[in-house]
């Protein structure tokens, strides 16, 4: 039977709870099993709740991961814009860079048919930038920056810091890349990455550190 068939009897507070709960972040299997369940019964009835706010509700039960966005602007809506509940964040240069290096990794580490759960140290993290910054950069400067954007993309949810060993020196620290980010840096932009990492590259080369949307 689908998941989203048998919602008869879902009570209001049910439905609200689960809408909230995606208003407030993203919902994963392995963090709460009981709300992912009651997600996959009642997604169809959430995918009807959030349409009125002018969002939809983005869910992988593989990866098991949901979210809301919003939803394109289309010809229809233009006469009726809403404002948006679900905003877009301006990402620093360095930062959209570091996501892009994790795409890829992800995707090399899908192909391999290993582990679910791709785990990186800081080390392997300053060392994928590295290539990228101008010859004799600072060794210090870099680590800093690097750790920077690391809590920036720990903020938006798409790196978890996982807990240190004890007595393990900092530059051991792990994390785990967050495979939602699959669902912001899709297949076809992976096409082109080649391309986009070329132009990376000058464009770190130049110093300059643009804007570009989440």
């Amino acid at each position: 039977m689908d998941a989203s068939a048998s919602t008869g009897d879902a009570k209001p507070a049910d439905l609200s709870a689960l809408v909230i709960h995606l208003l407030k972040g993203v919902i994963y299997q392995e963090a709460d099993a009981t709300l992912w369940s009651a997600l996959l019964r009642l997604q169809a009835r959430v995918r009807d709740y959030v349409a009125v706010l002018g969002l939809e509700l983005v869910l992988d039960e593989a990866e098991g991961y949901a979210f809301l966005r919003s939803r394109p602007d289309s010809e229809a809506d233009a006469k009726t814009v809403m404002p948006r509940l679900v905003a877009r964040r301006p990402l620093s240069f360095p930062v959209s860079l570091l996501l892009a290096l994790l795409r890829k990794k992800l995707a090399e580490f899908d192909a391999g048919g290993g582990d679910t759960r791709l785990v990186l140290s800081r080390d392997e993290l300053v060392e994928m930038v590295r290539v990228f910054m101008p010859e004799g950069s600072n060794d210090a400067k870099l680590f800093d920056q690097v750790d920077t954007h690391i809590n920036k993309i720990i903020e938006l949810g798409f790196l978890r810091r996982l807990r240190p060993i004890a007595g393990a020196p900092e530059q051991s620290a792990t994390l785990e890349v967050r495979r939602i980010l699959k669902a912001f840096v899709d297949a076809q932009w992976l096409a082109d990455f080649d391309e986009r990492l070329e132009a990376y590259r000058s464009r770190l080369l130049g110093k300059d550190v643009g804007q570009s949307d989440e």
